[in-house]
């Protein structure tokens, strides 16, 4: 048997509930390793991996063997978007599912330098179609969630049925995108991106038509539902592709458009939602909704190639044998022993171990979803509020959602600073402690420090700014405070989570995921009522109250997390 020597692993992407983990953006350390120093640790590492780590390539052989050799190209580190995905990229795979034997260890394809295969070998106008359109696909899922909003006038009138009932159909779409991902995600990790962008993005498609021709409420609330189930699909999915195609050093801007496209799209959808059912039937909502899945759907199929790493190289070591009629060639993820059913299960079963039995991941995740319940919310609070208060149009209304737009945008744009101030704490605590090698998970919550109060003020100033004698512009300046501060608190807990359990890190926010979906459904459906029985001041002001008890957390996580994992059964113990 040849020497062997640790070559970097192929990327291989888990999703999650949202979905699919990236490098972290904001101050990556190369130098991180995602091993945990205890046994227990060790074997839940192994246990996890079976369920949840991708499939990376084995170490590379001597030279010295006649055969040809295939070497593994470059590692990619642990990315992060804030679509809530999860690259475990660095976990050995053949260690648990067993090796080829000695005569055949050389024989495990790889990639060669320049290899064609190779989706980062790609001319950059091709990579970056791809981005866009695996970007314009997640902004689509996510308008269709909240365009519907702006048909409730006219459903009600047309099914006459209440706005608790018809407001059901956006609760149900956000709970399918929330559960889907515990069950549909994982299947990229046996059957590749390309299959699951196109078999989900049909059903989308789909059950997009019998919402648009729906002759009572209960076939659209029906209907909401597996269209959410089937977009939750191609979310959780998406964030890898982007991974896929590019190097650590050249991924930080796409994956900077990619992640700002889940959470413009909700703002985007009553502003284009609000001119439709201006000016025609709330029908055409969903027929332009249609003709955006239809141009994306056939973008996917002739435009998008499957980019994810093992099934790739699976294809390579299938081309070998045929070429060479040596069937010794083999793909890592050939030699895999799981089933899709026990993946499955496991992605299921360890999110809710996580927030049963882990403080600060209850906690951070209470905090997202909060936020994200608050966002769903105002969009029935902000028809009411801007029509009773100021008057306004539908179309109107829905421009009032830009506010949050833009909050949400400076924020996105505000990565680099909290990159550079990640650097910064690693600086300072490496020159304190001479250990150039260890990391905090706690560095990466100041921007969530920031955002916090960020939120609970835009709220506040929302609540006590919507009077007839105050221009509407004050309320708007409140929300994107509000939207600035959301995404804050977004990157921080979502970079906190993967590098606190880096090796349940898909776990770990497939539980934020299903937490905020959760109550991302719930709020909508007590807001009318809440606005109407508290008023629109103190209705508000209760909300920004529940963000003012929980903003402190990150500061504590920050201050005192390290003494905390030292008690946790998952987190990394390392500080």
């Amino acid at each position: 048997m040849s020497a062997r020597s640790p070559s970097p692993p192929a990327p291989g992407i888990r999703a999650e509930a949202d979905t699919d983990t990236e490098k972290p953006v904001h101050g990556d350390n190369p130098r991180r390793s995602m091993e945990n120093s205890s046994s227990e640790q060790r074997e839940s590492k192994e246990e996890e991996n079976g369920a949840f780590a991708p499939i990376a390539c084995p170490p590379t052989h001597e030279r010295g063997l006649q055969k040809q050799r295939s070497t593994a190209s470059r590692s990619l580190e642990r990315n992060w978007s804030l679509n809530d995905g999860v690259s475990l990229g660095g976990n050995k795979f053949g260690e648990e599912d067993g090796e080829a034997g000695d005569g055949e260890s050389g024989y495990v394809v790889g990639w060669e330098e320049g290899d064609a295969m190779n989706p980062r070998n790609m001319n950059k106008a091709r990579k970056w179609l791809i981005v866009v359109i695996v970007s314009m696909g997640s902004l689509c899922v996510t308008c269709t969630s909240s365009m519907y909003t702006t048909t409730y006038d006219q459903l009600m009138k047309e099914f006459n049925c209440s706005q608790e009932v018809a407001t059901l159909g956006l609760s149900l779409f956000i709970w399918g995108l929330g559960i889907g991902p515990l069950f549909l995600s994982p299947l990229s990790e046996f059957y590749g991106r390309r299959k699951i962008y196109i078999v989900s993005f049909s059903l989308f498609l789909i059950w997009l038509i019998p919402c648009a021709v729906a002759k009572n409420i209960q076939t659209m609330i029906v209907c909401r539902f597996f269209n959410g189930l089937a977009g939750s699909a191609f979310l959780s999915v998406a964030g890898g592709t982007v991974g896929d195609l590019f190097d650590r050093h050249e991924l930080g801007f796409p994956m900077m458009l990619y992640t700002a496209s889940p959470f413009i799209g909700p703002e985007v959808g009553p502003l284009v939602g609000g001119f439709i059912n201006e000016f025609t039937t709330w029908r055409w909502t969903f027929y332009v909704l249609l003709i955006w899945t239809g141009v994306l759907l056939v973008s996917i199929v002739f435009l998008v190639p499957e980019t994810y790493h093992p099934v790739l190289m699976r294809h390579k070591a299938q081309k070998l044998r045929k070429e060479t009629g040596d069937d010794r060639w083999i793909a890592p993820i050939e030699k895999m022993n799981r089933s899709v059913a026990q993946t499955v299960l496991r992605s299921m079963y360890r999110p809710i171990l996580l927030l049963a039995l882990e403080p600060m991941c209850l906690n951070l995740c209470i905090f997202s979803a909060i936020l994200l319940g608050i966002l769903y919310l105002f969009f029935g609070a902000f028809q009411l509020v801007f029509e009773t208060v100021y008057g306004m149009l539908l179309w109107q209304r829905g421009l009032c959602f830009l506010g949050l737009f833009v909050g949400m945008v400076f924020a996105i744009l505000s990565d680099p600073f909290w990159r550079r101030n990640y650097a910064r704490l690693e600086r300072n605590y490496q020159k304190t402690t001479n250990k150039p090698d260890e990391f905090q998970p706690e560095w990466r919550l100041p921007p969530a420090i920031l955002g916090g109060p960020l939120v609970t003020i835009g709220l506040f100033i929302f609540a006590w700014t919507i009077y007839p004698d105050v221009h509407w512009i004050a309320p708007i300046i409140g929300s994107a405070l509000f939207g600035a501060g959301t995404i804050l608190v977004y990157s921080g807990i979502f970079t906190f989570l993967v590098d606190a359990y880096p090796t349940f890190a898909a776990s770990a926010l497939a539980a934020n995921s299903f937490t905020r979906s959760a109550f991302g459904g719930v709020f909508p459906l007590f807001g009318i009522q809440m606005y109407n029985n508290l008023d629109y001041h103190w209705a508000t002001s209760l909300l920004a109250f529940l963000t003012l008890a929980m903003a402190p957390f990150p500061y504590i996580f920050f201050k005192y997390g390290p003494r905390i994992r030292k008690h946790s059964r998952f987190a990394t113990q390392q500080t």
